[in-house]
């Protein structure tokens, strides 16, 4: 299949976007702004089982397609039976938006439990190898796919080495940022690319967990816009990075951060 028979096929019908971690705030914006694009949407979730549905029904009442998929993508059989499920329920996917991501327990870095630097690792790092991984033995031209585009999905913290007591959460997505960079080198010529969408302060509610939502107002509040940015925001760029008219972008690190 030539290039341009490829692309015509991948965006001649509606496409299949899987995002993870879907059911809620920045996921859920980008399922919602996908379906708005015209793709169907495969929305993952590991807990949040009724945010989950509530998205879906929503979805559907709106016109659009959508399916909820229980998995934690931290798990490597999880993510495979997920993909499977997907394969028989939706078709071949087209695009991935790697979102899914804990922040983890706050505390001072020498006081780190292992287990909560292996649960962040797993579920902001590895949930994205694996997750890719299958996306690719679906996507790439050498397993018979037609290429495709994988967002993933990091943090300001990177640059920034994390919020006090949050190292160990910047560290993950410094993991996503290296990895992002060699696969979009490595995939590039199977007709798949990969870049990182990089938030800085977003009002979700991942932060109250930790009673952190108004700290990222207040960090926000102190960058050129003078705000923290919405899950919209996000999801309008990452939305962007998997449409035809960021076709000849890949290796990128799109920074929506407000101008922090």
């Amino acid at each position: 299949m030539d290039e341009t028979t490829a692309e015509q096929e991948q965006f001649g019908r509606s496409q299949l976007l899987l995002v993870t971690g879907g059911s809620r705030g920045i996921g859920a914006a980008i399922a919602r702004q996908a379906v708005a694009a015209g793709f169907r949407v495969a929305i993952n979730y590991a807990a949040s089982h009724e945010s989950a549905v509530a998205l879906v029904d929503s979805i559907r009442d709106s016109g659009g397609e959508a399916q909820a998929f229980c998995a934690d993508v931290s798990n490597d059989a999880a993510v495979r039976r997920m993909f499977a499920e997907l394969d028989a329920k939706m078709g071949r996917i087209d695009a991935l938006v790697n979102n899914a991501g804990i922040i983890g327990a706050s505390c001072a870095f020498e006081a780190l439990d292992p287990g909560v630097l292996a649960r962040v690792f797993a579920v902001n790092a590895l949930s994205q190898f694996y997750c890719s991984r299958e996306a690719v033995l679906r996507m790439s031209t050498k397993h018979g796919g037609i290429g495709g585009a994988i967002v993933n999905v990091s943090s300001r913290a990177v640059a920034m080495g994390g919020l006090p007591g949050e190292i160990h959460y910047a560290a993950s997505k410094g993991a996503v940022e290296a990895m992002s960079k060699g696969m979009a080198r490595e995939l590039g010529p199977l007709g798949i690319r990969v870049n990182v969408v990089r938030p800085g302060p977003i009002t979700t509610d991942i932060h109250e967990v930790h009673g952190g939502l108004e700290r990222i107002r207040k960090i926000g509040s102190e960058g050129p816009l003078g705000r923290a940015g919405k899950p919209v925001e996000v999801a309008a760029a990452a939305l962007w990075l998997v449409s035809p008219a960021a076709s000849y972008v890949t290796g990128c690190i799109l920074e929506v951060t407000g101008g922090l």
